[in-house]
């Protein structure tokens, strides 16, 4: 039975991608694992999905594949005050329905960012008001100094104030059950258009032809197909019915590489995966414990981190394409310090005595939440860790869904819905300011937006709150150092390693950039 069905899977997704397009047309087909969550540009504040937004829709200013950050919809900035970044706007940039792009569209998108339901409103924390000085000039006025504030703003989208005023989609809207307009459809400036979204099934861009740029690519079409089937997926790309697809299953890595007209391109990822406790709540959600919540108290956490066996996980799970880490960011982010890094040792019998002496001799059950289609081998290591914890006499209930509804339920600071969970996290500003402020802290308005198990400390609060507005490198750089000892010591979550990056590409594929974040920049892919 279990072959029939893969078989007419195959044989449905072979029919899905025989489109009728030109015979010369260049059309790009890549696949990952999961569906990007939605189109809205202000919500699901997740890799792929943030990708995709970006070959539509784009910022004051676009980050390059070496990283670098260049102009975009604004053409030059200044600080005429150290709390005022003004920016020029690029006049003449029309968006995908031939309304033209002005200063009110980024007021409109700076009000639309910080909606009630935004979790991508991390990225302007620092900004007090967006002041519209001409139709060509705005002004973003800081709560305090922010050295870096252009680097966040790769990520503040541009909407069109006319479009979302015309279709009812004024404020974001999140969840992958919520059907805003913008969550289905999209209406950006970027040198991509939307021209057909079917969730879970396939998102189809062409072309902006309009656009304000010089295209570096030289597509006629792309097609993006979510392919959850690791085997499905690699059948795909040998049989040419897609272009390109990650990451490739850590099992199938020797064998692409061996195969003609397939190669298999590997690099190191900036994301850090990590497991994180709800430290909230006075009672769990889902455990035995009543009255009490036992993640309050560091020697479970602690416990907890000394039962995980991280090099067993990269053995076996991860078949080496894993660094594990002690910190909650990767080399090459700033504010990462190798000493810091260093891993607490493995030990599974100390684990067990500081559960004792934290009241629990016979361990406790609790669930936890994972994904099962967004990190390499994510539902594998969630396996391993069940086995690990029962050691200690945890009994771990593992419950694993796509990404879209794990993400749900993980939730927003109103919409926690976990006991002990899964998560990733690349710093989108490449800043480790950016990880204090989403994972680490709650008191500042704006933060704590990915932070799902409520972790706070007054002394990591006060130090992010510095951070943010010191302007001196080496004096930022020394309190970020001292924000991540104190976490690392407090065991405020698990961080598990760094994953490598997979990607399989077929010899149609003339040019693409593998970026350390992983994901596609259509921008730059050129086909034979």
């Amino acid at each position: 039975m279990k072959r029939s069905i893969l078989a007419l899977g195959a044989f449905a997704l072979a029919l899905a991608l025989v489109v009728p397009v030109a015979a010369d047309a260049k059309t790009f087909r890549y696949s990952t694992s999961g569906d990007v969550i939605g189109m809205d540009p202000h919500i699901n504040n997740e890799g792929p999905t943030n990708a995709m937004k970006g070959n539509i829709y784009e910022g004051l200013v676009h980050r390059l594949p070496d990283l670098k950050v260049v102009p975009s919809l604004a053409t030059e900035w200044s600080q005429p005050e150290p709390t005022i970044w003004r920016f020029k706007l690029r006049q003449g940039v029309k968006f995908h329905d031939g309304t033209p792009f002005t200063a009110d569209d980024v007021v409109f998108s700076f009000a639309r960012i910080n909606g009630e339901q935004s979790d991508m409103n991390t990225y302007v924390t620092t900004v007090k008001e967006v002041k519209k000085i001409d139709d060509f000039t705005v002004d973003f006025i800081t709560k305090g100094p922010d050295p870096i504030l252009h680097q966040n703003l790769t990520l503040f989208f541009i909407m069109s104030k006319a479009w979302s005023e015309k279709n009812n989609t004024t404020l974001p809207i999140r969840g992958t059950s919520a059907e805003s307009y913008a969550n289905r459809f999209a209406m950006g400036t970027g040198p991509f258009k939307l021209v057909e979204r079917v969730p879970d099934t396939r998102t189809v861009l062409e072309p902006n032809k309009e656009w304000w740029g010089k295209p570096t690519h030289n597509l006629d079409r792309v097609e993006f197909r979510p392919i959850a089937n690791n085997a499905t997926r690699v059948a795909a790309l040998l049989s040419g019915e897609i272009d390109m697809m990650y990451p490739v299953p850590l099992q199938d890595v020797p064998r692409l590489s061996q195969t003609a007209g397939v190669k298999v391109m590997e690099g190191p990822e900036l994301r850090t995966i990590f497991l994180g406790f709800d430290q909230a709540r006075d009672e769990l959600l889902y455990s035995n414990v009543k009255g009490k919540n036992p993640f309050k108290d560091v020697r479970v956490r602690r416990a907890f981190y000394q039962a995980l066996d991280m090099e067993q996980i990269k053995r076996v799970v991860m078949r080496g394409a894993s660094t594990p880490t002690g910190l909650m960011i990767a080399p090459g982010i700033v504010g990462f310090d190798a000493e810091l890094n260093k891993r607490y040792p493995f030990d599974a019998d100390g684990a067990k005595k500081l559960l004792v002496e934290a009241g629990y001799p016979q361990g406790f059950e609790v669930q936890l939440d994972c994904p099962n289609d967004r990190y390499v081998n994510d539902e594998a290591i969630c396996l391993a860790v069940v086995p690990m914890l029962a050691r200690i006499g945890v009994t771990v209930k593992l419950f694993a869904q796509t990404k879209g509804k794990h993400f749900d339920k993980i939730g927003l600071k109103e919409n926690r819905n976990t006991s002990f969970f899964m998560l990733g996290w690349t710093p989108g500003t490449y800043d480790g300011h950016n990880a204090l402020s989403n994972l680490m802290t709650m008191r500042a308005k704006g933060s704590g937006s990915n932070n799902s198990g409520a972790y706070t400390n007054p002394k990591v609060e006060d130090l992010a709150e510095k951070i943010e507005v010191e302007t001196d490198p080496k004096k930022r750089l020394e309190m970020m150092h001292e924000a991540m000892r104190i976490h690392k010591e407090d065991f405020g979550h698990l961080p598990l390693h760094q994953q490598a990056l997979a990607w399989g590409v077929r010899d149609t594929v003339a040019e693409i950039i593998q970026r350390p974040y992983n994901d596609v920049d259509l921008r730059f892919v050129k086909l034979k």
